[in-house]
């Protein structure tokens, strides 16, 4: 297990009485730092209307942040096909390579274009996992629904202005082989014509599926022989099922001989424990207001969420991520992130770590690849 890298996803997080200018110079300092401390990955995630993250196009804050850096992976955790074309998504990082060639990560995800009432995703042939431990002692949590977010009105909303009128997603599983082809330069049309991305026909991007289950995505992602990250930080209830889907379905590729995973967790880290959770109180709230769909509200200091009155209801909302949130000092996180890889034999984890000020989230990952390195592990992937 020596060999297991850290990755950073970014959410580019707007805190209380900051603005998104802030959280954007923060997260290419952030990003900075990161290649600094030996990190393998930064990714950017996709998030829209949403007051509280600032990360809207991962491939302009990509860009942003290629520029401030150097040698450090970047990538997008993920790019939402569910309001995108291929072409389009191989444009934005056809561009990217061009001047920043070998180091992007071209991450792929469902989401951002479901209609309500439409299923998340099909029927997994996965195993179900039973909500409590795993054998190594990893949490899983009861299983949370996301299916009452499709009926609000700020997601009805927000497919209303991310797709064009009368548009349709493409199928997924379609829209990932056209990816490829553009990539490779093997596309052709149903009637045979060819099409050829300039730039992005051979890039050198290493392609990822990014899923929350054992469902399309992890089936999509094993059957093309691509990279998979599972999503623990999101839906920790279905994280050995998203894995165990994804290396069912595996079949050797061009790419890979055999499956390779990345697993997220969320994690602060502080010199104790006491600190950690100190750092980690509005996480809570946070996470509540994703899941009422109201959108991510910007991130509350400790104070300002000691003073929201919780409800059961309240709580019962957010227990399964607050739960499973990796809050303590270096060894107490670390500690938690071997017990993931563990359970899910991940070969990198991806840490994304939310507080309130900007130095105390650079000190929670100074920490943590302190304590990685001590303990011997690898920061290369591979």
């Amino acid at each position: 297990m020596s060999d297991i890298p850290l990755g950073v996803l970014d959410l580019v997080p707007v805190s209380s009485g900051s603005t998104a200018a802030d959280a954007l110079r923060n997260s290419i300092d952030l990003a900075r730092q990161a290649e600094r401390l030996g990190y393998a990955r930064y990714w950017f995630a996709e998030h829209h209307l949403n007051p509280g993250v600032a990360g809207t196009s991962p491939a302009v804050v990509l860009a942003l942040t290629a520029a401030a850096t150097s040698t450090i992976r970047l990538g997008s955790g993920a790019v939402q096909l569910g309001h995108r074309t291929a072409l389009s998504t191989v444009e934005e990082f056809g561009l990217l390579d061009a001047l920043h060639p070998g180091r992007l990560d071209l991450g792929l995800g469902r989401s951002g274009g479901r209609p309500p009432g439409q299923p998340s995703t099909p029927p997994s042939t996965a195993t179900p996992v039973v909500a409590g431990r795993a054998p190594n002692g990893l949490l899983i949590p009861p299983r949370f629904s996301f299916e009452h977010l499709l009926g609000s009105p700020r997601i009805a909303v927000q497919r209303r202005l991310l797709l064009l009128p009368g548009a349709e997603s493409q199928d997924y599983a379609e829209q990932i082989d056209d990816v490829l082809a553009l990539l490779a330069g093997t596309y052709r049309s149903a009637e045979g014509t060819e099409a050829h991305v300039v730039p992005g026909e051979g890039a050198d991007v290493e392609v990822w599926i990014l899923g929350s289950s054992g469902g399309q995505s992890a089936e999509v992602a094993g059957a093309r022989g691509l990279r998979f990250a599972a999503n623990y930080h999101v839906s920790p209830a279905t994280v050995l099922e998203a894995v165990d889907g994804y290396r069912g379905h595996f079949k050797p590729s061009a790419v890979l001989d055999e499956p390779y995973v990345s697993v997220s967790a969320d994690v602060v880290v502080a010199e104790d424990d006491a600190r950690a959770r100190e750092l980690a109180t509005g996480y809570g709230l946070w996470v509540r207001s994703i899941r009422t769909a109201e959108g991510a509200i910007p991130f509350p200091t400790p104070e300002e969420a000691r003073a929201h009155a919780w409800s059961d209801a309240d709580r019962a909302l957010v227990q399964d991520r607050v739960d499973t949130q990796f809050a303590g000092s270096p060894g107490t996180v670390a500690d938690l992130l071997e017990q993931l890889q563990e359970a899910t034999s991940a070969d990198e984890l991806l840490i994304t770590t939310i507080t309130h000020d900007h130095a105390d989230r650079v000190r929670s990952y100074e920490l943590l690849a302190g304590e990685w390195r001590r303990r011997g592990h690898s920061f290369q992937s591979s």
